[in-house]
């Protein structure tokens, strides 16, 4: 074989294998609502490990993890310091309950 047609081969081998990548790390509508209300109802999960194998579907994990980077930047979740993952978004009834509760400082 040539080199230019061995040139090619690798080359379509690589775009192929970036794009599986890329494809990977991309979730959908229906997986960001999952783990939003696998979230929501327990609240908080020691490790990203947990929560991952609590969804009801199976998710890759680098999609996994780009789903909880979008969470953490919108706000909905936090991570503790020993890396609990907490749930934070507004709907959740432990947070009412604490707004109702306290009292302002000013």
């Amino acid at each position: 074989m040539s080199k230019a047609i061995l040139k090619s081969k690798r080359m379509n081998k690589t775009i192929s294998a970036n794009r599986a990548k890329t494809s990977a790390a991309n979730p959908t509508l229906d997986t960001i609502k999952m783990v939003e209300q696998t979230l929501s109802k327990m609240s908080e999960y020691t490790s990203k490990n947990r929560l991952w194998r609590a969804l009801p579907k199976q998710v890759q994990y680098p999609t996994f993890k780009t789903v909880l980077d979008y969470l953490e930047k919108s706000n909905k979740i936090m991570y503790d310091k020993d890396g609990t993952i907490i749930w934070i978004f507004v709907d959740n009834p432990k947070l009412k309950r604490l707004k109702e509760t306290s009292k302002s400082l000013l």
